[in-house]
């Protein structure tokens, strides 16, 4: 391959990457809709990117300098095959005593053109791609733009400063954290031969409240693995724990997830062996790494369920105005060399400034493309959520007593009372209800007529509300607390800390369970 094939095809693996092509088999989610576009981007990348590129190459001052370097290595090839290759040195000078032949003076002249732009077009379209391809591998990394602002090529790091005495600044400050940790989701993809696969979790014994225990994995349980032939589908369950003292034997003390999606690539494909189609699903190859190790489709996605379900991501709330404002700074700063400029003189430099609009010109398509995609998720981020369930605790004695004889023939609040205050139900009359004032009623164990009527019974239900627990996430229930207690909360403690006395903090961090 030549170097402009070289830069353009790397150029394109690093494109196919940002877009996530490697996921194209995906079918939910967020790889639904990328699969609508898929081909639009795909079609950008192979024919439009080239085309545009070579478009803009065939005219202007850079026009001018290709064709003035072409016409100088043509003179060079007639010169060396009539006066011998030692007529030109390795540096291109020609040798003084061929000056004042005919053909030495037109190399000499033509060398002096070529002087004035000293880039051939092959020269600037892979410098074109090879810096296209630093800038975007430079903020993306393992699905994700990250916030890198650059000052030079050798003072890595600028930050976004406007002269404050006291100025904080959080890298990610532009960005939304989404904590994945425990956020499981079901995964299916389809193999080439049209078989889909179900990823499903079965169990998950997670960490509980926020003690932190024994690291957990993905274990997927080959004896349950399932192939459905008409429907066409195979069901891998999983269950998400810490490992058994036997299975900490097996799979040893380092990079132990690994090593157990290495041993559930094998074990799974032998389960399904009877199955030549479910064996072929598994076991084709779905792409190489980069040594050229085969890596199957099972693995694959065993790998990426696996990477998804425990790592974290941001998505950024103005993807295209950070990465133009960078894309500039870049080209400012690491495309427009005023050196070579000086060296050059004044006829090359038209050529770096279309050179430079046309970096910014195929970057800018690329990012409009990538912020469509990310606009897209924070779109679905920040849409507002349904609360899908509301229930309220409310201490028997602010009950009217004419709700009392529904209360006492509720079994499940009974059982509640039992579990929680030792309550043994062998009374279970509303004279016992009376003299138990702080016994706390959960509205989810009655019906919504009952509810409706019980919760319309108060005169000021929310003043009497005196204490919120939300069960979300994190931004979402921040958002819904916004507008009441805008303005009004002085602090809060996040994720406090509990059985230390390290330091007092106005907060019962005393517990012991």
């Amino acid at each position: 391959m030549t170097s402009i094939q070289t830069s353009l095809a790397k150029f394109q693996s690093l494109l196919r990457e940002l877009f996530q092509f490697d996921q194209a088999d995906l079918d939910f989610g967020i790889y639904r809709i990328m699969n609508h576009k898929r081909d639009a981007v795909e079609q950008f990348i192979t024919d439009q990117l080239p085309a545009f590129v070579a478009d803009e190459l065939g005219r202007g001052p850079l026009a001018q300098q290709a064709q003035a370097e072409a016409h100088r290595a043509e003179v060079e090839h007639r010169v060396r095959a009539t006066l011998g290759e030692t007529a030109i040195d390795n540096h291109g000078n020609l040798a003084s005593e061929h000056h004042e032949l005919l053909i030495g003076r037109e190399y000499l002249g033509a060398q002096a053109r070529a002087a004035d732009g000293g880039r051939s077009r092959d020269a600037v379209e892979a410098a074109i791609y090879n810096h296209l391809w630093t800038f975007f591998s430079r903020y993306y990394s393992e699905g994700d733009f990250i916030s890198q602002r650059r000052y030079s090529r050798n003072q890595r790091y600028a930050i976004p400063y406007n002269g404050e005495e006291v100025y904080l600044h959080w890298a990610n400050s532009d960005q939304y954290y989404v904590k994945t940790d425990e956020h499981f989701r079901n995964y299916d993809w389809q193999a080439p031969n049209g078989v889909t696969v179900h990823f499903r979790l079965k169990d998950a014994d997670v960490e509980q409240n926020n003690v932190r225990g024994e690291r957990r994995f993905f274990i997927p349980q080959v004896e349950e693995t399932e192939f459905d032939a008409d429907a066409n589908a195979i069901t891998i369950p999983f269950e998400y724990r810490p490992l058994s003292g036997s299975e900490a034997t097996t799979y040893g003390r380092g990079n132990q997830q690994d090593t157990i999606v290495s041993e559930a690539v094998t074990s799974v494909a032998e389960r399904l062996r009877d199955s030549a189609q479910a064996v072929a699903t598994l076991t084709g190859e779905r792409r190489r790494t980069e040594k050229g190790e085969p890596v199957s489709h099972l693995e694959h996605h065993l790998r990426q369920y696996v990477q998804r379900n425990n790592s974290d991501f941001f998505i950024h709330k103005d993807l295209a105005g950070f990465l133009n404002r960078e894309l500039d700074f870049y080209l400012k700063n690491e495309v427009l060399n005023l050196d070579n400029l000086n060296v050059a003189g004044e006829n090359m430099a038209e050529g770096w400034f279309q050179q430079m609009r046309l970096t910014k010109a195929v970057g800018g398509k690329i990012i409009d493309f990538l912020a469509q995609i990310e606009d897209f998720q924070k779109l679905l981020w920040e849409k507002r959520k349904f609360a899908t369930e509301a229930q309220y605790c409310i201490t028997v004695g602010t009950i009217a007593p004419a709700f009392y004889t529904e209360i006492a023939v509720n079994d499940a609040q009974w059982e509640e009372w039992r579990e929680l205050f030792g309550v043994d139900g062998s009374d279970r009359s509303e004279t016992f209800l009376s003299n138990h004032p702080t016994l706390v009623l959960d509205t989810k164990h009655y019906d919504q007529e009952f509810v409706d009527r019980l919760l319309a019974s108060f005169h000021d239900l929310d003043s009497m509300t005196d204490g919120l627990l939300i069960h979300c996430e994190n931004s979402q229930a921040l958002r819904l607390l916004d507008e009441k207690y805008r303005e009004s909360v002085q602090c809060i403690y996040i994720d406090p800390p509990y059985n230390t006395f390290a330091t007092k903090i106005l907060y019962k961090n005393g517990f012991e369970h």
